[in-house]
């Protein structure tokens, strides 16, 4: 019996895109994307950043060095970074508050503070709960220091509120990160287009 719900943010609850920050940071840096890619790939400071073992303002410097733009402002890298973020269907955030009468909800994100800053700005301008109020428990990378689809996250999350994997279902859009919840023994749900996770919560 499945007691317990465990949903990734992105490409879940909200839509991304991954393409846009790059297309956006090269416009203003004007580069082209490829050598954006080229720059991410290569120092691998997001990763850091969604590990937490870097702060906003190291992320930030990051950005500026690497493109070479010194004059940017706080709210301008935000900006862009934050257009990965698409609208958020409300119908979405209503099925999960009707779950919460029957499921302990729980949120496992790879993600950044900066991003969490913006969806829950966007919930508040939606008269919604935030992602913390709307969750029992998230669990953000930034502030486990961990990501999927180490198996650490997850026993991570178990411990830390008590659940067994067996009873639990994990919904998320990365093959990788279901593989690993599988492995030790939760029920993962590969969340695919053009299904949404609204496909995925009928019979439930």
């Amino acid at each position: 019996m499945i007691r317990n719900l465990i949903f990734d943010l992105g490409d879940v609850i909200i839509p991304i895109d991954l393409t846009a920050p790059i297309r956006n940071f090269a416009i203003m840096a004007d580069v082209s994307e490829e050598e954006v890619r080229a720059l991410w790939k290569q120092h691998d400071f997001i990763n850091h950043y969604e590990t937490g073992l870097i702060d906003d303002s190291a992320f930030r410097v990051h950005v500026r060095q690497l493109l070479k733009n010194d004059a940017w402002a706080d709210e301008v890298i935000d900006t862009a970074w934050n257009t990965v973020l698409l609208d958020l269907p409300v119908e979405r955030i209503e099925r999960i508050k009707e779950l919460k009468k029957e499921y302990r909800l729980f949120l496992l994100s790879n993600t950044s503070p900066i991003h969490i800053r913006r969806v829950n700005q966007v919930l508040a301008g939606m008269g919604q709960p935030t992602l913390e109020e709307l969750f029992e428990r998230v669990f953000y990378s930034y502030d486990v220091q961990l990501a999927k689809p180490s198996p650490a996250i997850y026993n991570h999350v178990l411990a830390e509120v008590g659940i067994n994997a067996e009873e639990t279902a994990f919904f998320d859009d990365n093959a990788a990160n279901i593989t690993a919840a599988k492995a030790l023994g939760i029920q993962a749900v590969h969340v695919q287009p053009p299904k949404t996770i609204l496909d995925y919560l009928q019979d439930m």
